[in-house]
Parts: structure tokens; C-alpha cells; sequence
């Protein structure tokens, strides 16, 4: 089950981002975080602009409001989310990671 905290006026929880996949989609769970499948490859942050461009989409939320806060240089990423709330966010990640 994927983690989200609330911390003041934003949500944050952990992805842990696949590059070079065949297709940009969710897949998964990996313990608390939410797997992402990105087809970008994790060269000069290409990959990190997939990941707030898809969660954005996703989320249906502006990429403005989509930072990430720890993990920049890694696969495993903490996202925040300004002006979102948990239950908001659950919802539409537990329906994109079939749970």
C-alpha cells in the first residue's frame, strides 16, 4: 500500500521510477511506493520531467504544483504535491495501481 503523508498545505508520498520502459503507465507497488514505467531514459533529468509531467497528468493537478523533494538523482523519489489533499491523492493512485 503506497504511503502518503500530509505535511501543511501539501501531500507527499514515494515512487520508485523504471526509465526506458516500453510505455508510461503505473505499475505497481513496490513496498510503500508507487511503481512508475517511463519510456524517457534517466539521462539529464529527462526522466524526472516524464515523472512530474505524468503524475501531473495523472493527479490532474498543474506540474507548477509537482516538486521533488528527495531523489533527484535516484529511482527511488519522494514527491510533494502543494495544495493536494490524501484522501484526493489515494484515491486516483490506488485506482492507477489497481488496489
Amino acid at each position: 500500500m503506497i504511503k502518503v503523508q500530509q505535511s501543511g498545505d501539501s501531500v507527499t508520498f514515494a515512487v520508485r521510477v523504471h526509465p526506458r520502459a516500453r510505455r508510461d503507465g503505473v505499475s505497481g507497488v513496490v513496498g510503500e511506493a508507487l511503481k512508475l514505467d517511463l519510456t524517457v531514459p534517466a539521462v539529464e533529468g529527462k526522466a524526472n520531467e516524464a515523472c512530474i509531467r505524468f503524475l501531473s497528468d495523472l493527479l490532474k493537478v498543474p506540474r507548477s504544483s509537482i516538486t521533488i523533494a528527495a531523489g533527484s538523482k535516484s529511482r527511488n523519489k519522494i514527491i510533494r504535491i502543494s495544495g493536494a489533499s490524501v484522501e484526493q491523492v489515494m484515491q486516483v493512485l490506488a485506482r492507477a495501481s489497481g488496489q
